[in-house]
C-alpha cells in the first residue's frame, strides 16, 4: 500500500469531503431520531405500566402461567 504524493493530497476537491455530503447528515439525523424515539417510548412505557393479569394456577419460572387466562364476556350480539 502506497501513500499518495503530497501534491495529490493538496489537489483533492474539498467539496467532496464527508461532512459536505447531505446523505451523511440525513443518516445521522434519522439515527438520532430513532434513539430519541426509543428513549421516549421507554419513558412512557415505564410511566404507564400495564396492570398484571389475574392469573391463578401453576406457573413456570415464577411468572409465566401454564394456561391462558379466561376470556372476558363480550357484549356484542
Amino acid at each position: 500500500m502506497t501513500r499518495p504524493p503530497s501534491d495529490e493530497a493538496a489537489r483533492r476537491d474539498p467539496s467532496r469531503a464527508w461532512y459536505r455530503q447531505g446523505i451523511v447528515w440525513l443518516g445521522m439525523a434519522v439515527f438520532a431520531a430513532s434513539v430519541a424515539g426509543s428513549v421516549w417510548l421507554i419513558a412512557v412505557a415505564e410511566r404507564y405500566a400495564d396492570p398484571p393479569l389475574p392469573v391463578a394456577g401453576p406457573k413456570v419460572m415464577k411468572d409465566v402461567p401454564t394456561a391462558r387466562p379466561p376470556r372476558a364476556a363480550s357484549t356484542s350480539p
